[in-house]
């Protein structure tokens, strides 16, 4: 695969300049937190974005173990997490409008990972569908429900790139095993934005990769089609991609300003009680969180670099603002999240953000696209 240089639509973000060679370990948390609050200023000082609406996608099954790093108490090996997609519109460095699809999850796509093969293939996805999946809606068809046209995207990004089918988003040149035609994008004038390190994990699988990438997903995926970056980068007023590796090595979290301050967005951890233990009433996780005296708990189904992770928790709850519904709890909300089902006892997040809704979602000037 040929990897593209980032154009100059993203700009680094020199606050994070070289803060995650700094050694020894302690040094460079702290250097990091350093890091986020002096940017924090500044990218509450650049603006916010025009318009943000989130719509959940579909409920999967996860093990409870993985959730918050074997910490909470559960009577079921198994919970649910939701997906929600994003669609943001900004300001752009050209002055021109910009519309960006963040976590536009193809369920079909995501089943074909080694995890949910597997669960299939034992037999249970019958139980699984009954208890665990819920569909809310498909991201081919919620732009047109917001006004607009799939060729209105500009940009498309995850977080990282977990169960991803990618050919089934961006398309592809060669047909998906099975099917008889190659794929056509789902969003025809979008490019991905993903972290380099993202990509590379496809060039090379580690064993405790493997599991969670779906095989050949990016496979025939056009190289135009790619916006790779480094590090962390701006992408215009009130939208950044902050490099949080740890989860994978390619992890990046959306970082938004609105008029409710900043919100954070990835898959670091689970809940809002991953970022904030302390207010946790989940039994166990306040507990154990105080015993080992630390102030985030881990998404752990990878555990590709548990401190990297740790440390890009605490770079994504410095860059947060608190909620003006409960300013105890910072706006940080997991891009797949805990659900609150009472069956789920007793896994129930202690507080959900919900979804995000802000400003009028516009139609850009299609004749001067």
């Amino acid at each position: 695969m040929t990897m593209l240089e980032p154009t100059t639509a993203l700009r680094p973000i020199p606050e994070f300049e070289d803060v995650h060679e700094i050694w020894p370990r302690g040094d460079r948390l702290q250097a990091i937190r350093e890091a986020a609050g002096e940017y924090r200023q500044r990218f509450l000082t650049q603006g916010q974005v025009r318009a943000i609406r989130s719509v959940d996608i579909a409920a999967a099954p996860y093990p409870s173990r993985f959730a918050f790093q074997g910490y909470s108490l559960h009577v079921n090996p198994v919970m649910s997490i939701v997906n929600r997609m994003m669609v943001i519109q900004f300001d752009g460095f050209d002055g021109k409008l910009k519309t960006l699809v963040w976590e536009p999850t193809v369920a079909a796509g995501s089943a074909e990972a080694p995890f949910y093969n597997k669960i299939e293939k034992l037999g249970n996805a019958v139980r699984a569908s009954r208890f665990f999946v819920k569909y809310y809606n498909d991201p081919h068809t919620v732009l047109p429900s917001l006004g607009l046209s799939n060729a209105d995207v500009d940009y498309v990004s995850f977080d990282h790139l977990h169960v991803q089918d990618v050919r089934m988003i961006m398309g592809s040149d060669t047909p998906i095993e099975g099917e008889a035609t190659a794929r056509a994008p789902m969003f025809p004038n979008a490019k991905l934005l993903v972290h380099r390190r993202e990509l590379g994990t496809f060039e090379s699988m580690h064993p405790m990769q493997w599991a969670w990438y779906v095989k050949d997903g990016m496979a025939g995926v056009p190289p135009e089609r790619l916006e790779i970056f480094d590090g962390d980068v701006e992408l215009g007023v009130g939208v950044s991609l902050l490099w949080t590796p740890g989860h994978t090595d390619g992890n990046h979290s959306l970082c938004v300003n609105t008029p409710d301050g900043v919100w954070v967005s990835s898959e670091n951890g689970m809940a809002a009680d991953s970022w904030q233990p302390d207010l946790s009433k989940i039994p166990g996780i306040k507990q154990q969180a105080e015993f080992y005296g630390r102030e985030v708990v881990l998404n752990a189904n990878t555990l590709e670099d548990s401190l990297d992770q740790y440390d890009s928790m605490i770079k994504e709850k410095t860059m947060a603002s608190r909620s003006p519904r409960d300013p105890r709890w910072l706006q940080v909300v997991p891009s797949s999240e805990c659900v609150s089902w009472k069956r789920q006892w007793p896994l129930i997040p202690t507080f959900t953000h919900g979804g995000l809704n802000y400003g009028t979602i516009v139609a850009p000037d299609r004749h001067v696209r």
